[in-house]
């Protein structure tokens, strides 16, 4: 434009250079739309896809990880995480290979124009090169910094929030968010460092381009002089350099975005990593579609425990040597002190933890040897903290299978007498139930967890400490369903309560981990060892309790 139209004053061909330019700048708009639209498309797709991907395999990850994972962390991994990579693919990746084009398409130019010239504006390059591996380096560990802290703030949110009630009980407000405040300054602090960086980091980018720009004044300016190149290609230079540095600058920001989707990329391909206890779940169900009954049912219900072994934490023992067998349709109570290790019994009978030592067995087949599907699909499970969905009271009873019918949901609720309360709701079953069934009693809520278990029909039921909240009337009406719906399959009964374990086959009393004793109420009464002792020192007491109560 200066040297061929403006210099030797050709209207119509500085007219053509500029249409022609004013359509490189339309043409390079539509592009950037399109990118930009697609991108986007892109990024919420993988979001999509990759929140799917976590919450599936959170789904089949054993409980021990969830004790050692507090529940904001692993939120943090689905929400903000996975919105660092978003950020990545809508305004860091594609931008980044465009930005380098750009800086090879613009130094060829340059080349074609003048090499010498090009070298000497070069020549700054290396101190830029140098700021940008500090920078780098510095970010990469701000971010990684800014990454822990967000989920150790979500993880104290979710903590003191679920126990508000505790909080609020005990006064506890001014110091929660005392600890508030300092997790929330530890964010700060690193975010400041992450922003201390870039604005060191883009005005050095900007003086070593005003640098450059000088450079080329200098030696460029000589070369004109001495009409060894042009204005306008002097003019080009100018413009190139800028137009090089943009770039630069924009990597330096986009690189930013990098270190932030490689920090959260990390933890989410770490959580993802985590052993899969669930791998091959629709293998595992096909195989359970071709061995169960038309009812569900495979297994008969008889239990053995063969010299099982088990620690939470190493050379801690909470269970050792633990060896009993439980014939199928026999009703066993297991008693003992607390931390005796009876809820972890159950545990590793749900497989929800493996033994270190000894087997398990399911009508002669090792626990281990079993797809985990089969295994809990033929246990029913009522524990002392029951936990609903939000959602409402039928699909709380039948969690989401198909296969149980509305009828066999109501038949199930109307075994356990929880009949008699969801007919009295303004919806009945359709009852909204809302976050953890806080707008239910806790004795509805029992209920509910046994019309749960009972509407799937299991051969072994599983009752840990299940009837500790229920009032005494519906306890007693619990019960007379309980015992039509115990005969023909093997229940395990977790109690404190004389009255929900008196009418057992037999009792296994356990001791610091291990089985003491193991008999009828009779036999074990008559022994006076452990048992006898709990029951003077509990089980009379309560009794004599009821029985003062009812006269």
């Amino acid at each position: 434009g200066i040297d061929d139209y403006i210099a030797h004053g050709d209207k119509g061909g500085l007219a053509f250079v500029s249409l022609l330019y004013l359509a490189m700048l339309l043409a390079a708009f539509a592009v950037n739309y399109a990118r930009t639209v697609l991108m986007k498309w892109i990024g919420q797709r993988v979001m999509l896809d990759l929140r799917l991907e976590i919450f599936a395999h959170l789904q089949r990850l054993p409980l021990v990880f969830f004790d050692r994972n507090p529940v904001g962390r692993l939120m943090t991994r689905v929400t903000n995480d996975v919105q660092a990579l978003n950020e990545l693919f809508t305004s860091g990746l594609v931008a980044v290979f465009g930005d380098v084009f750009m800086l090879a398409g613009i130094i060829i130019a340059m080349v074609n124009l003048n090499l010498k010239l090009t070298l000497v504006t070069l020549s700054v390059v290396p101190l830029l090169f140098l700021a940008t591996i500090i920078f780098k380096h510095k970010v990469r560990n701000a971010e990684r910094s800014i990454r822990l802290l967000i989920a150790r703030i979500n993880a104290f949110l979710q903590e003191n929030i679920t126990g508000m009630a505790v909080v609020q009980l005990f006064n506890r407000e001014a110091e929660n968010l005392k600890r508030f405040d300092q997790k929330n300054f530890d964010h700060l602090a690193a975010y400041r460092k992450t922003i201390l960086y870039h604005a060191v980091f883009y005005p050095v980018v900007e003086f070593v381009s005003a640098l450059a720009v000088a450079l080329i004044i200098w030696y460029g300016g000589g070369l004109v002089l001495a009409s060894t190149l042009t204005f306008g290609a002097l003019v080009a230079f100018i413009m190139y350099v800028e137009m090089f540095f943009r770039p630069i600058s924009d990597l330096a920001e986009k690189y930013g975005i990098l270190q932030t989707a490689m920090a959260s990329s990390e933890r989410i391909f770490k959580l993802l990593d985590e052993k899969d206890e669930l791998a091959g779940a629709r293998a595992q169900q096909a195989e359970a579609a071709t061995t169960l009954s038309p009812n569900g049912r495979w297994a008969r219900g008889e239990i053995e425990f063969r010299e099982v072994e088990f620690s939470y934490r190493a050379q801690e023992k909470v269970l050792k040597q633990v060896s009993f067998k439980i014939h199928a349709g026999e009703t066993i109570a297991i008693v003992g002190a607390t931390g005796s290790g009876k809820t972890t019994i159950i545990s590793l009978l749900l497989r929800f933890y493996a033994p270190q030592a000894g087997q398990i067995l399911i009508d002669g087949q090792d626990l281990q040897q079993l797809p985990l599907y089969l295994v809990r699909s033929q246990i029913g499970l009522v524990l002392q903290d029951v936990f609903l969905f939000a959602d409402n009271i039928e699909e709380n009873i039948r969690l989401g299978d198909k296969k149980i019918s509305s009828a066999r949901v109501r038949q199930a609720a109307a075994e356990v007498n929880a009949l008699r309360f969801i007919e009295k709701l303004p919806q009945n079953f359709h009852e909204p139930v809302i976050e953890r069934g806080n707008n239910l009693s806790v004795g509805q809520k029992q209920l509910i967890a046994f019309a749960r278990a009972l509407a799937y029909d299991p051969p072994i039921l599983i009752l840990d400490e299940a009837t500790s909240s229920v009032d005494t009337e519906t306890e007693l009406l619990i019960q007379a369903a309980l015992e039509r719906l115990m005969q023909g399959r093997t229940s395990l009964i977790i109690a404190h309560r004389l009255s929900t374990i008196q009418h057992a086959h037999r009792i296994i009393v356990l001791h610091k981990g291990q089985v003491r004793e193991f008999g009828t109420h009779e036999e074990l009464l008559a022994q006076r060892g452990i048992y006898y002792r709990l029951y003077e020192l509990q089980f009379a007491r309560q009794e004599r309790m009821e029985q003062k109560l009812a006269g």
